[in-house]
């Protein structure tokens, strides 16, 4: 309990104090009850310990005259802060409704958020599964990106700052860090969760420091260990990674590389915005946990059910990582991985992997680089013609084949090609061609969708 705090009780302008909420060093959170809404809000007091007092009155002044500068200049940041954090729309930022100046220092008037905060929340439901970090980490993305976008960062995102609503819905709480990216920025740290560039006022601070601490959350969500401190892993980062941490049976490696990336000690390194990782992250399929992910470095004989990366030349999957990591950052591996359980070929491979290239003079670059490289050596070159493909076309008209290609790509992306070449060497007719794509939709009701469509559609004269 704060020595310092408004007793219980006391009026402050429409509000009466009913308990203190959390204590920090600029100053202290309240429960207060709005006596014209009758509505429980949180107040929060400008209060910094270490140039402030209170007096019997209940006023707050500086320590000493020396102080005087130093108080007056927070308290207005603090009203500032409160202007700006006032201005944020969006349900999952906590909602300021009034700031105000009284008993010589500033108050904030916030909503109150029935719930708990996510260290104490999560207690008592780990693990979690993907659907409720997804149901977590998909509003907390969409409502910094209202901050970023507004040209502000919030700086200091951790567990406690972080409350899961009785609803389930989580909201980001306590923007007292918060800046704008313009200057110098002061130093801010909360150890773990911090990047290495908010440890002094000169670290180049932008979105991609509030992406580090936001999945420094995650990480500890699957882990149940904080991240090593940012300042302990420039030299030497000896901090496991989530890949190789989490556990594979209830997160896909996807999406364990993409905390990874944005824990990435070099800022540089990591996502550079809210909507690069939030694409990051969606293509993981974040969502979905009807599959169980095996592990990438299993023996062959251990998977017998699907294709392993394995079967491919361990060669020429690190030069396709090495390479794709030029555009796509530390989830190069994973995706060269995925893909290499599904490709039917080299050929198949390159071309799959090429397909996460999104600019295409750099797409044309990497699939010449690799088109000698995964064709046999033994090949002749003037018999390029892809195998599959042939054998495909021989079995159903090419029209067939790419209005498939075409209806499944909308559900599995660019892999629907080589998906449709393997169904249709297999299926006896187009019925049974739609059959056997089908199986590759994840989804349960898109699977049925998908299937109750397409071989509607087959069997028309």
């Amino acid at each position: 309990m704060a020595t310092n705090a408004l007793p219980a009780g006391y009026a402050l302008q429409e509000y009466r104090i009913e308990k203190v909420l959390g204590v920090g060093g600029f100053g202290l959170t309240y429960l207060a009850l709005d006596g014209n809404l009758n509505l429980k809000v949180a107040v929060k007091e400008y209060l910094p310990d270490d140039v402030a007092t209170r007096g019997a009155d209940h006023s707050i002044s500086p320590r000493s005259p020396d102080n005087a500068e130093h108080f007056g200049w927070g308290k207005q940041r603090f009203l500032d802060e409160s202007r700006v954090v006032a201005s944020f729309r969006h349900p999952n930022i906590v909602r300021v409704m009034r700031f105000f100046e009284a008993n010589g220092t500033a108050y904030m008037v916030m909503e109150f958020v029935e719930g708990a905060a996510l260290n104490d929340w999560i207690r008592t439901r780990r693990p979690l599964a993907q659907p409720q970090l997804a149901s977590i980490v998909g509003p907390l993305l969409d409502g910094l990106e209202v901050v970023h976008k507004a040209g502000y960062l919030h700086r200091d995102i951790k567990p406690g700052n972080i409350y899961i609503r009785d609803d389930g819905s989580p909201v980001l709480l306590d923007f007292g860090a918060a800046r704008m990216r313009t200057g110098d920025l002061t130093t801010i740290v909360s150890p773990g969760f911090a990047p290495f560039e908010q440890y002094h006022n000169k670290g180049n601070q932008g979105p991609w420091s509030d992406l580090y601490a936001l999945a420094g959350v995650l990480y500890w969500m699957i882990t149940g260990n904080k991240p090593h401190e940012a300042a302990a892993r420039i030299k030497a980062d000896t901090m496991p990674s989530a890949l190789q941490s989490a556990d594979r049976a209830l997160y896909r490696p996807e999406f364990l590389a993409a905390i990874d990336w944005a824990l990435a000690p070099n800022e540089d390194e990591r996502p550079q915005s809210v909507a690069q990782w939030r694409e990051s992250i969606a293509g993981s399929g974040l969502a979905n946990t009807t599959r169980t992910v095996p592990a990438f470095d299993v023996p062959v004989a251990a998977a017998p059910a699907s294709k392993s990366a394995l079967t491919f030349d361990a060669a020429l999957l690190k030069k396709l990582e090495t390479a794709l990591a030029l555009h796509l950052g530390p989830i190069a591996p994973v995706v060269v991985r995925n893909a290499a359980r599904k490709a039917a070929t080299q050929a198949d491979l390159v071309q799959m992997v090429a397909q996460e290239i999104t600019d295409a003079d750099a797409k044309t670059a990497f699939e010449k680089k690799f088109s000698d490289i995964s064709r046999p050596a033994s090949q002749p070159t003037s018999t390029r013609s892809n195998p599959p493909t042939a054998l495909a076309a021989s079995r159903f008209p090419l029209e067939v084949l790419e209005r498939a290609e075409k209806r499944l790509a909308e559900y599995i992306g660019a892999v629907a090609r080589v998906v449709v070449k393997r169904a249709a060497m297999k299926a006896r007719d187009e019925a049974e061609l739609y059959l056997l794509l089908a199986d590759e939709i994840e989804n349960k009701e898109d699977r049925k969708a998908f299937a109750r469509k397409a071989v509607s559609m087959s069997r028309k004269p």
